[in-house]
């Protein structure tokens, strides 16, 4: 078994019930311990703070672990299961317990967070800076079941053959072996810049479609973006044999062919950048649309960092 441990974060709400689920089956996947967080609401860390300040007193109980650990006990469990109820912020809490995980799993959003939002704020600060993968599972309302057996269960990852690091193919071919399913890998080719832009930038303000490359330069860019593609795959293909690879090269960015297809994937891997002194900078374009609109839970791997921790 690995020791490292699945991380699942809980707050009562159904979008963190959704996370709990998807943590539990990976866990037993993976053969990996399962702990279940609960960040307590800082109402009553000040409470019991209050209370432990007029002398001894019992703990005051975690009802929201203790309802997880219920149901819990009513399913098929094969793997260890730690419980931990924690102080703190829910961002620095969880993160400090991402320090010592295998993965880190989370809901779109908590419990009192805006129904408009497609991504709570927790969600999105655990995303761009825990040390482990982060996995987001989306609400019931963004979850469109497939209506094709054949392509239902597809781990699906974008590929950047210069920038994504070694982590995230990693990550997703082992999704896709443990799973059984095939891995579809989507890269965009470059579009040419447009003249346009090259004599003078747009103002702010504007909003300039990206050039549409001419058509007898397709070809050639489709050409050169799969064979770099085919190039950067190779040590993985060699290394999971079993895992059936569908390439996909599109134009432009590759965030919408990834959202359009994860209505048929159990599963989308996309890369973070590198740390910057700029926290915006960690999550790319492709990262934060994919994490707003995909269909099915979405992984967020790290890259190593510069200093090699």
């Amino acid at each position: 078994m690995d020791e490292k441990p699945v991380v699942v974060g809980v707050d009562g709400s159904e979008h963190s019930r959704l996370a709990l689920t998807w943590a539990l089956g990976v866990a037993q996947r993976l053969d990996a311990p399962l702990l279940v967080a609960h960040v307590r609401s800082e109402a009553l860390q000040l409470g019991e703070a209050r209370i432990a300040s007029l002398g001894p007193s019992p703990a005051i109980p975690d009802t929201v672990l203790n309802s997880v650990g219920a149901w819990i006990e009513q399913q098929d469990v094969r793997v260890p299961v730690r419980y931990e109820s924690l102080d703190g912020t829910v961002p620095d809490a969880l993160l400090d317990q991402a320090r010592s995980a295998r993965l880190l799993v989370v809901g779109s959003r908590g419990r009192g967070g805006f129904a408009s939002l497609l991504l709570g704020s927790v969600s999105r600060s655990l995303a761009t800076s825990a040390p482990c993968p982060v996995v987001v599972v989306p609400h019931e309302e963004r979850t469109v079941p497939s209506q094709d057996a054949a392509e239902a269960g597809r781990v699906l990852v974008g590929l950047h053959p210069e920038e994504t690091a070694d982590e995230v193919l990693d990550f997703a071919f082992h999704a896709a072996a443990q799973r059984g399913v095939v891995l579809e890998v989507v890269t965009a080719y470059r579009l040419p810049p447009s003249p346009v832009l090259m004599v003078s930038p747009p103002a702010p303000a504007l909003q300039v479609p990206p050039p549409i490359p001419l058509d007898d330069e397709t070809p050639e860019l489709v050409r050169d973006t799969a064979r770099l593609q085919e190039e950067r795959l190779r040590p993985f293909t060699g290394r999971y044999p079993d895992v059936t690879v569908s390439p996909a090269v599109v134009p432009a960015d590759a965030a919408g062919r990834l959202v359009e297809d994860s209505r048929s994937a159990e599963l989308v891997v996309v890369g973070r950048h590198r740390r910057h002194r700029v926290a915006s900078l960690l999550m790319g374009s492709v990262a934060h649309a994919v994490l707003h609109h995909a269909h099915c839970p979405v992984a967020v791997v790290p890259a190593p960092t510069t200093d090699g921790s």
